[in-house]
Formats: structure tokens, C-alpha cells, sequence
């Protein structure tokens, strides 16, 4: 292994530091002209093993030409980046600029840095499409040498890593040299992603650098008086021992699902918080001065505590973190890997994490997600076909760079992995689309972006839509939000919509931390004061984080093996051997349905553990047929671990309701009979660039955005089913909003798999997905009590032995 030079080494030496053997094989790789991933854990100086080769390069040549990309997928990463790379630059005393470029950049600094670029540019896969889109695009990035994608695992195979492949798949062509590398501490599959990050999907291009192990981290489930809860999923019931780790630590994170949830441990912690203990709040809805002042706060040691979502799931690295926690269960070993990360950030000194289990459901996913990290465990995200919607954007931004032939976008389009199966007819669509939004849409200008030269050469119609590209383009798609602001203008952050026209004058909800009283709702806006009074959480939509695959298998396991409950708290045994007793436990890989009568209903529970956003299309699809066959349903409900069901007349027969033909009559018909495939057009359209969000000088809000989409989605219904975007919403909502693939898994086993029993009354198993019934529409944590109190004398029904 070749070793940095001098002014590398002696900044090492100087710490009293070595470069650790994955630094310098990353290192090895780029001297060898390779592309390479990084998998290592947290801790181990990833960051500075992906900067590394372009540190030596830029001290042995130097170069006043931009250098280096590095593209993350937040915001707060890429500032937090630049904030720990710009230190050991300034101590080795070497002349290279870094800087940050993502939404928030000012636009003066933007525009100067495509005339004279650092030498390492920071930024977002959204804002490197941008850069891409402008004509000096070639001249900017010609000297490029490397790309280092971080947290690579975080958006590489969904639509955002589509739109980062497209772009480095442009940059190769820019600069033939360029090399790439990506880094992660979670990636189950190293091939899969080598194969994403090398030009043409070609793996042997990658090379594979394996960081040190680091120290097993210490995971401890925390248990409330030593009993687990039957009902709820928010672990709130131990805000009071939360609230003591919180005291007997440096810094914590206390990190939630949702961000309702966060709002509400934060209130919770608030009200026990006796020593009066500096806590903040951080989520995506916030404004982003908010945020900002959190994470400074942060970085500066002046909180004690912070409870945080999925908006800090990655790298930022505040050293002083000594304890994560997390409420409810973990959905997945790689992010209770990733959160626990948080934590330490020293690859020699275990990081401390806490699980807080709502119900006994989610104990055994705690447990499970402790013995897979313990294992070395991780979920494996699949890869898709690149989205058609992404690269209709894409090639709207190449087109707004410079005129193109068409053959040529396509051999270049193809070097992106996930559109290297994408054949002619396809691109011609898509070209087809931009050119004049498809046939039903051809008769208005303002969808005839592109227009085709006699020579074949493709050019956009008119400069509005390079401007109007450049105000819409982006792959993050909210819903229809609105701000909501003090009197004086200042801006606390965004709601729903959907939220918004639940309240009036003079209601409260609690938001930023704090309980705001509504003085009106502007047509943007919701403007607000600061109360004492009680107030509501705000509520998101959107698809749940279902348990994994793999997690799911091992909770099955669980109940199959009963060897495993002596490590059980007494009340989960127990709760496992009534059920044994009074029903079935089903074994891996089948399909145990209980069906009941209760006060005057007739049950069917199914414990199928593939997760919420699967069972929930499932309840839609089951009480239409139950429906059919005159079973007069109620309702049904749904958890990650199983479905319940509600009729006046009892279900005998439920495999005439599992039949896998289910989703090729009642689906189709649900799906577009419902919201589900309108929201995924909205989303494609936005992206598409057939509906804009922004004028300039003027944002839509959303009902507009809305009411566009939906105009346009009823259009093509009628006149051209076959439309791409209408062929793009359909795999969105196949895909990601009904999590299908886990459905038709369950389906095609269910007939062979099946074990129905039925009892006379309700089951130990059946206690924490029936709770539910009557809450799933109302706000997290209003009804808790109830909702406790329902359980218990649920429980006590359930674990009779008679």
C-alpha cells in the first residue's frame, strides 16, 4: 500500500493517528484508476477514506478546477461534510476550496460557481442535475476526476439514486476519466451496488474495500417496570425512564418513526423533564432556519437531548452523542444500524443504543433487530428498472444544456444500470412525451418542450421551458403543504394540507416544540401565536416504514421455536405459551388465520408479517370480496404482523378470500377506483414535468398542483390508457404504495400454507392488532388511554385458560 503524502502523513502523525487499511486501499483503488465501494462501519473515517485520493491528488496536482463531486443525499450532510473536511484541510495548511451547493445555496454563490468552481463541490443528487442542466455544464465538470457518492444505501435504488445514475452516467461522457466511488456502513448487498455504481453495470469496474470491524455495539431493550404493553406502537409509556437516560448521559438522540411522533415524545419528554434540561426537536417539516439552529446547537454541545426522524438517520457527526434511543420498533437491522451510528462515532468504543417496544409484537421485532445486528444481519433494499418518470427529466435537462441526437441519449442513457435494458421504442416514448405530452395532450403549446430538426437533432421549443425546468425539476415530491408562520412573517415550518382543513380560528396543535393557537388560514399559510393550551399533533400521510423482510422471518422464527422465549420477559413468554395453548403458533412460512365471535361481530385475524403498507392493501382488497360472497364487513385493520377483519357473518372459508386471482380482478379495480393511483400521477407528473409546481416568482400551492393533475389524469383515462406517466403511476403504485411484491408472495402461498382455527373467543395473538380498531384515523396519542384500557380488558378476555 502506497502511503499519503508529507502534509497527509504529518496531519495523521500530528493527531497521533495512522490511515486505517481500508483509507489506503481506497486510495490504491483510485491510483489504480479503479471506481470502488466502501462498506464500513460507522466510525471507521469513511468520509475521509472517499476524500482521501482527491486530498493526495490535489497536494501532489494541484489544480484550480473542480477536483471532486461529492453527492449526498441530505442537505445537513453535505454542510456537515464541509464543516469536518475544511478542518483537517486548514490544519495541513494546503490550498484547496470546498464548498456546498444544494437548495439553500445562495443563488449569487451558485452562479459564481459554475464560472469558477471549488475543487471539491458538495452537493445533492437534485442539485448536480441543476448544474447539469446549464450549458457550461461541459466546460465546469471537463476536468472532473472523482465522484464520491456517501450513505449510498440511503437512496440508490429508489428514484433518487435513478436520477444520481443518469447524472454520472453524463459526467463519464463529460469527463471519460472520472471515477467513482460510494460509501456506506449498510449495504447487505456489495454486488448490487458495485453493479449501480460502475459505468454500464459493469461490476469487475469496482473494486470492493472492506473497512475494519468495529465494536459490537450495546443494544438494551428497555422495558417499562418489566412488563411489555399489549397496545400502541410509540413506546410513550416510558417517557419517564427516557427521560432518565437523558439525565445520566452526555447527549441523546431519541430518535421516532414518524414525525407526529416526534412532536409528541418531545411534549412527553417535556412535561418530566424536572431538571429543565435543554431538549430540541428536529423533522422534515420544519423550516429549515429551524433545523439549522438544532443542528448547531448540536454541534456546539448545548443540548442535552434531541429528538429526531428519519432527517437524521445519516452521517451527521456530533461527537459528543454517547446514547441513541429509539421509540417503537426498529423496522429494519440496517437502520437501527444506521441510527445506532449516531452514537460514539469510535470504531474502538461500542456505541450505546436503547429500543423502546411499543406492544409484545414489536419486542420480538426488537429482539429480532438486536440478533441480527449482533449477526451482521442487513436488509437487503432490491433494485428496479430506472423510473420512466426520472428519466423524462433527465433528458429535459440535457436538452436544456445543449441540443442532442437522439441515438446518442439513448447509448448514453443505457450506461446507467438501472436503464441499461431500456430499448428504443421505450426512449422514443419518452422522448415523445417531452416533445408534446403524448397524443390526448398534443393540441396545447405548453407540454411541447422539445422539438425534433429535420437532421434528427432534438433542441427545446422555447427558453420558458429551460426556466420552467429549472424551478420544477426535483425527485422529492411533498404533499400539498402549507407554511405555517407567526404573525411577524417568521416561519415555524410546513403542515399538510390534508392537516390544515381539519382546523379553525382558535385551534391549537403543537408543532416545532411548542403549542400554536390558529388565528386564520390564509390560502398558503397558517398563521399562528404561542399558547399554553392543550393542542392536537399534526398528522402526515403517506406510506408507513414496514417491518422488513428479513426481520419478519426471524419473528416468525420466534414463536416456531419455543426454546428461544427463556430469554423473554415473563409477560411475552406467557403471552406466547396461552396462545399455544388456546390456538396455534404458526410455523415459518405459513399462514395462520383465527376467526372469533365478539360482541355481536365475527372476527378473522391473519398473521402474515409482511408488513403494514402490504396488509393494508390487502384489508381493501379481502372486505370487497367478503363483500361479494355476503359476509356484510365492517372494517378491518392492520399492523406489520398481521390483518384483522370485521362482518356481521362469520368468514369459514378463507381461502376462497386469499386466492392469488384477487390481484388480478380485485386489485386492478381498487387501485383505480381509489386515491392510490391519482396520488402516484401526481407524483410522476410533478417529476415528468408535465404539471409545474413554481412560476416564477410564484409557487402553486397544492391544491392547485392538485387540481392540475388530477384535470390531466382524467384525460388520459379516458382518451390514452396507455399513456408513460399513466404506465409510470401504475408501477408506483404496484410497487411503493402497496408494497405488491410482498402481497403476491403472500397470496401465491397462502392455499398451501393455510392453517385456519376456529375458537370461541379472541386470541393473546389476535389483543395487539385489535386495539386498533377505532384509532387508525385518529391522531397518535389522543386516544391512548382508551386505548390501554381496551387492551387490557382485551387481554384479560385472551389469556383466560378455560
Amino acid at each position: 500500500m502506497t502511503l499519503p503524502p508529507q502534509p497527509l502523513t504529518d496531519w495523521f502523525a500530528a493527531r497521533g493517528w495512522r490511515p486505517r487499511r481500508h483509507q489506503l486501499e481506497m486510495l490504491d483503488a483510485a491510483r489504480a484508476g479503479h471506481h470502488a465501494l466502501l462498506v464500513a462501519a460507522t466510525g471507521a473515517g469513511k468520509t475521509l477514506a472517499g476524500f482521501l485520493p482527491s486530498l493526495v491528488e490535489l497536494i501532489e496536482n494541484p489544480t484550480e478546477d473542480l477536483h471532486t463531486l461529492y453527492v449526498s443525499p441530505l442537505k445537513a450532510l453535505a454542510v456537515d461534510v464541509q464543516r469536518n473536511l475544511l478542518t483537517p484541510i486548514e490544519e495541513m495548511g494546503v490550498d484547496i476550496r470546498v464548498e456546498t451547493r444544494t437548495g439553500d445555496t445562495p443563488s449569487d454563490r451558485k452562479a459564481r460557481q459554475r464560472v469558477r468552481p471549488p475543487q471539491i463541490l458538495l452537493t445533492t443528487p437534485e442539485s448536480l442535475s441543476l448544474l447539469l442542466s446549464y450549458p457550461d455544464s461541459f466546460l465546469m465538470f471537463a476536468g472532473l476526476k472523482r465522484v464520491v457518492v456517501d450513505e449510498v444505501h440511503a437512496f440508490a435504488s429508489g428514484k433518487r439514486g435513478d436520477l444520481l445514475s443518469l447524472c454520472m452516467a453524463r459526467l463519464q461522457r463529460i469527463a471519460p476519466d472520472m471515477r467513482r466511488a460510494a460509501l456506506s456502513a449498510t449495504v447487505a448487498d456489495p454486488d448490487a451496488y458495485r453493479a449501480w455504481l460502475a459505468p454500464d453495470g459493469d461490476i469487475d469496474m469496482v473494486d470492493l474495500v472492506l473497512g475494519e470491524p468495529g465494536a459490537e455495539p450495546d443494544i438494551a431493550i428497555l422495558l417499562p417496570e418489566g412488563r411489555v404493553p399489549w397496545a400502541g406502537h410509540s413506546g410513550r409509556y416510558a417517557a419517564e425512564q427516557v427521560m432518565a437516560e437523558i439525565e445520566t448521559h452526555r447527549t441523546t438522540i431519541v430518535f421516532c418513526n414518524t414525525r407526529s411522533l416526534a412532536e409528541l415524545i418531545f411534549q412527553d419528554l417535556w412535561k418530566v423533564n424536572l431538571m429543565s434540561l435543554p431538549i430540541g426537536v428536529h423533522h422534515g417539516s420544519l423550516s429549515k432556519e429551524a433545523r439549522r439552529k438544532v443542528e448547531s446547537a448540536m454541534a456546539a454541545g448545548q443540548l442535552r437531548a434531541l429528538v429526531a426522524t428519519a432527517s437524521l438517520d445519516l452521517g451527521v457527526d456530533w461527537g459528543d452523542v454517547d446514547c441513541v434511543i429509539q421509540m417503537g420498533a426498529p423496522k429494519g437491522s440496517s437502520r437501527l444500524l444506521q441510527r445506532i451510528g449516531r452514537a460514539n462515532h469510535r470504531l474502538d468504543e461500542s456505541s450505546e443504543a436503547i429500543i423502546v417496544p411499543g406492544n409484545r409484537f414489536e419486542y420480538l421485532e426488537a429482539r429480532a433487530a438486536i440478533d441480527a445486528v449482533e449477526m451482521g444481519e442487513l436488509d437487503n433494499e432490491p433494485f428496479r428498472l430506472g423510473a420512466l418518470d426520472v428519466l423524462a427529466q433527465h433528458v429535459m435537462a440535457c436538452a436544456c444544456a445543449a441540443p442532442f441526437q437522439g441515438d446518442a441519449m439513448l447509448s448514453e442513457v443505457q450506461g446507467a444500470l438501472p436503464y441499461s435494458a431500456l430499448d428504443a421504442e421505450t426512449f422514443e416514448r419518452v422522448l415523445g412525451f417531452i416533445r408534446d405530452g403524448g397524443y390526448a395532450l398534443r393540441a396545447y403549446d405548453r407540454f411541447k418542450r422539445l422539438t425534433q430538426e429535420p437532421d434528427g437533432t432534438w433542441r427545446v421549443s422555447h427558453p420558458r421551458f429551460v426556466q420552467q425546468h429549472r424551478l420544477n425539476a426535483g425527485i422529492i415530491v411533498e404533499a400539498a403543504m402549507l407554511n405555517v408562520r407567526f404573525k411577524n412573517g417568521r416561519l415555524l415550518g410546513k403542515v399538510e394540507e390534508s392537516f390544515a382543513a381539519t382546523l379553525s380560528n382558535g385551534d391549537t396543535f403543537f408543532f416545532a416544540g411548542m403549542s400554536c393557537e390558529v388565528i386564520r388560514i390564509d390560502t398558503e399559510d397558517v398563521l399562528v401565536r404561542a399558547s399554553t393550551r392543550p393542542a392536537r399533533i399534526p398528522t402526515y400521510g403517506g406510506a408507513r416504514m414496514p417491518i422488513s423482510t428479513h426481520l419478519a422471518d426471524r419473528v416468525r422464527g420466534f414463536l416456531a421455536h419455543p426454546e428461544e422465549w427463556a430469554r423473554f420477559p415473563d409477560d411475552v413468554r406467557e403471552w406466547l405459551e396461552v396462545q399455544s395453548y388456546r390456538s396455534r403458533l404458526p410455523e415459518p412460512g405459513q399462514l395462520l388465520i383465527e376467526t372469533f365471535p365478539r360482541d355481536g361481530r365475527q372476527y378473522m385475524v391473519a398473521y402474515s408479517f409482511e408488513g403494514w403498507n402490504a396488509h393494508q392493501s390487502l384489508g381493501m382488497l379481502l372486505t370487497r370480496r367478503m363483500e361479494t360472497q355476503g359476509l356484510k364487513p365492517l372494517g378491518f385493520v392492520a399492523s406489520d404482523y398481521a390483518i384483522g377483519c370485521y362482518s356481521l357473518d362469520p368468514v369459514t372459508d378463507p381461502a376462497s378470500l386469499f386466492s392469488p386471482d384477487i390481484l388480478e380482478h380485485e386489485f386492478v379495480d381498487w387501485v383505480q377506483q381509489s386515491h392510490l393511483l391519482k396520488r402516484a400521477f401526481r407524483e410522476v407528473a410533478v417529476i415528468g414535468g408535465l404539471v409545474e409546481r413554481q412560476h416564477p416568482g410564484k409557487r402553486k400551492t397544492g391544491k392547485q398542483v392538485t387540481f392540475s393533475t388530477d384535470l390531466i389524469y382524467d384525460v388520459l383515462r379516458k382518451y390514452e390508457p396507455g399513456h408513460l406517466l399513466l404506465q409510470a403511476a401504475w408501477a408506483d403504485a404496484r410497487a411503493r404504495m402497496t408494497d405488491v411484491g410482498r402481497l403476491a408472495d403472500l397470496l401465491d402461498r397462502a392455499g398451501d400454507t393455510m392453517l385456519h382455527v376456529t375458537l370461541d373467543r379472541v386470541s393473546p395473538l389476535a389483543v395487539p392488532v385489535l386495539t386498533l380498531i377505532g384509532r387508525e384515523n385518529v391522531a397518535t396519542g389522543l386516544a391512548d388511554d382508551a386505548l390501554l384500557m381496551e387492551a387490557e380488558s382485551l387481554a384479560q378476555e385472551a389469556m383466560r385458560l378455560d
